[in-house]
């Protein structure tokens, strides 16, 4: 098998391609027919999850990670269109935009910490798809998820990240977290005792690294930090690899 023939996908809802050696623990999708019983299934799991643990569901968003062929990332059906999207909302159905912005004002009027972390994690369950950006940066939605990780809210921090990983693999919302101190709060976050929270650190600094801030990344405790977490295999898989994928792409191959 080839080098870097796979990538890893961060789905249910974070979806977003990063390009590494195949890693543990994962999914493999082959072909166009098991890609749709992939889709097919995890519909079905989310949908058991809701009615199993409505408000569960609806306060946290997921975390799962699957490897795809690359050329197989099109046939994804995760993923909206404008077709979609007027299929599913019909023709009284809210408008994305407005649906979006409805939220924004919701987590705007919270008096309540409970309001806003069922706010947050519901927009931070619309920035895995690339039909939403648009719309997200039109409402600040990426400044709102960096707002949240300033928070005392432990729960509030973790969907802010969430929401953070789940959108910079695009470059320009990436652009627009860096321009607003993105990177030293994911840097931040690598420290948090809630397992979520380093998930979607590390696959934010992933994507959030690159030539022009390499030295703000790279520092020698963020390194050791990361090194940490790539040999805890036996306490964390997911940390494990997520490390192992951030310190294969921007450290080994710098050297």
């Amino acid at each position: 098998m080839a080098r870097n023939s796979f990538n890893i996908c961060l789905l249910s809802p974070k979806a977003k391609a990063i390009s590494m050696n195949l890693l543990p623990s994962s999914v493999f999708i082959y072909n166009g027919a098991i890609t749709q019983r992939f889709n097919k299934s995890l519909r079905s799991s989310m949908l058991s999850s809701t009615k199993s643990n409505r408000t569960k569901a609806s306060r946290r968003p997921h975390t799962l990670y699957f490897l795809f062929k690359v050329n197989d990332l099109d046939n994804i059906t995760m993923f909206t269109n404008d077709k979609r999207q007027k299929e599913r909302t019909g023709r009284y159905g809210t408008p994305r935009l407005q649906y979006l912005q409805e939220l924004v004002t919701q987590f705007q009027n919270a008096t309540n910490e409970e309001t806003k972390e069922r706010v947050v994690a519901n927009l931070a369950n619309f920035a895995y798809d690339p039909y939403n950006y648009t719309f997200l940066r039109q409402l600040n939605v990426l400044e709102l998820f960096l707002d949240c990780i300033t928070e005392p809210n432990e729960k509030l921090v973790e969907f802010g990240i969430g929401g953070v990983c789940n959108s910079c693999a695009e470059p320009e919302n990436a652009a627009i977290i860096i321009q607003h101190g993105g990177i030293p709060l994911a840097i931040q976050c690598l420290s948090s005792p809630v397992k979520n929270t380093v998930n979607s650190a590390l696959g934010s600094l992933y994507y959030l690294c690159n030539n022009s801030n390499r030295g703000e990344v790279l520092k020698p405790e963020v390194i050791d930090l990361i090194n940490r977490y790539a040999t805890a295999e036996a306490t964390s898989v997911s940390f494990s690899n997520l490390a192992r994928a951030f310190l294969e792409k921007h450290v080994f191959k710098s050297i």
